[in-house]
């Protein structure tokens, strides 16, 4: 019989780092409340949480870095709003903070959860936020702390990079 891995968002004793873009913060911030509410629900111990502001979403990348540097974390929930303009400005800074916020994940592997929002109009974001559409920051919170539990339970990462993840 083969074997199934799942996680469990289960935070308690874990240390959570929520980067958050300043830019459209009237969308941020609503994110950022979901998240919170959603760690501490989830057993996140306040005094375990950070929240680190950068000025938009270009730049959230490079603050996760920063903190996947520090290894005090053991998971981290990226907040951003990306909202459509009449110029492609919003696919160049869209497509940056995906792909870096990929890239830093899977560098330092690092649980994150990916609550960038990439909408049409204003509209659409504010049905993200506690609409009809769900809440994407408190999704986004459940999922870095689902992969901080599976990676820990995969074990740490083999030597042989040809071979995957260790079993534990």
């Amino acid at each position: 019989m083969s074997q199934s891995w799942e996680g469990r968002p289960d935070g308690r004793g874990l240390r959570v780092a929520v980067v958050v873009a300043r830019f459209n913060e009237g969308i941020t911030g609503r994110l950022l409340e979901g998240a919170l509410r959603a760690l501490r629900e989830h057993g996140v111990a306040e005094e375990h949480i950070e929240v680190v502001w950068v000025p938009g979403s270009f730049e959230l990348p490079l603050a996760l870095e920063g903190i996947a540097r520090t290894r005090r974390f053991g998971a981290a929930v990226v907040l951003g709003a990306v909202v459509r303009g009449e110029t492609p400005h919003f696919e160049y800074v869209a497509a940056a903070a995906a792909r870096g916020i990929s890239q830093v994940a899977l560098q330092h592997r690092l649980a994150t959860g990916f609550g960038v929002l990439t909408t049409g109009s204003w509209e659409q974001a504010e049905e993200r936020v506690g609409g009809r559409q769900g809440h994407k920051g408190e999704e986004a919170a459940l999922v870095a702390l689902e992969m901080s539990d599976l990676l820990r339970r995969l074990g740490p990462p083999s030597l042989d990079p040809d071979r995957g993840p260790s079993a534990p």
